[in-house]
């Protein structure tokens, strides 16, 4: 009992974290390029993966042994370019309808595990998936009678996200959890260093505090996640998970001055609710398959 409710404390710690951290992400995305905002967090992130691989049994030299080198290079590119469009979707869509959008993910790595890694969707599921997806549509729901093309953003940010899910699980089946966190991180920051340099900015010396405070928020966020979920199965991480588009709404309100529709609203519940039935959907057949009683 006591090891989940630190697992819980844990995950809220994260949850947290990862709003700050996106408030941060908006503040620097809109006065610099959105590209060079995740080299910087990028090189935090490596240096932490490779500390946490080099902490692990067998150390570095084991931790670096894959089995799928190019699933675990796709990974590495995956991860940053969604990091990019996300904050560039915080700055132009703005972080309360970004959020929204991207809480849509366990619904599109549901679809996707379909054709990508076999997996039967029963009729559950379908019908969450599309009250989900209708959530989806009130939230795009046009004010002006024309589809903003900047939604194109928070949806291939999500895509993106789900494809990186979808990996991740396939990767899983041959190397361990540690490999893929290592790939993440030092593939991550090698690739988009190729493209970071050519948008460097000069950093005034207030925002190299919440650069600084972003490195520390993107490090210290994936160490309580990690161990939130030591201790706890991912059906229960999971529902807490969307507290973040919550504190993100208040966020967008409070701070940067946005508004939030009755469509939006509305729609966000119905992705919220789908989503968390989703999770806990795929939790009880998942423990079935194992020969495990659903709890």
């Amino acid at each position: 009992m006591r090891s989940k409710a630190n697992g819980y404390v844990f995950a809220l710690l994260a949850i947290v974290i990862f709003s700050i951290q996106d408030g941060i992400s908006k503040h620097l995305g809109a006065n610099y390029p959105p590209v060079f905002v995740a080299m910087i967090r990028y090189w935090a992130f490596a240096a932490f993966a490779a500390a946490l691989a080099a902490r692990a049994p067998g150390g570095l030299g084991a931790t670096v042994v894959t089995k799928r080198p190019l699933l675990q290079l796709l990974r590495g590119v995956l991860l940053p370019a969604q990091i990019v469009a996300v904050i560039t979707s915080f700055t132009i869509v703005g972080l309360a309808h970004s959020q929204a959008i991207l809480a849509a993910t366990p619904l599109f790595v549901a679809l996707l595990s379909m054709p990508l890694l076999g997996e039967r969707v029963g009729w559950r599921r379908w019908s969450a998936i599309t009250v989900g997806l209708v959530g989806v549509l009130l939230i795009l729901k046009p004010e002006q009678g024309s589809f903003d093309l900047d939604f194109l953003l928070p949806l291939g940010a999500a895509s993106m996200f789900a494809i990186y899910i979808i990996t991740t699980r396939l990767a899983s089946r041959e190397d361990p959890a540690m490999t893929s966190f290592f790939y993440t991180g030092v593939v991550g920051a090698a690739a988009i260093s190729l493209v970071g340099p050519f948008f460097w900015a000069t950093l005034s010396a207030p925002d190299w505090g919440w650069m600084l405070l972003l490195c520390i928020t993107g490090t210290s966020s994936h160490y309580f996640l990690i161990r939130a979920y030591d201790m706890l199965d991912a059906a229960a991480v999971q529902p807490l998970t969307y507290l973040q588009l919550v504190f993100a709404s208040i966020m967008g309100v409070t701070i940067f001055g946005e508004t939030l529709s009755a469509n939006m609203i509305i729609g966000s519940a119905l992705v919220v609710a789908a989503g968390i039935f989703t999770v806990w959907r795929e939790h009880v057949v998942a423990r079935r398959k194992a020969g495990l009683p659903p709890r």
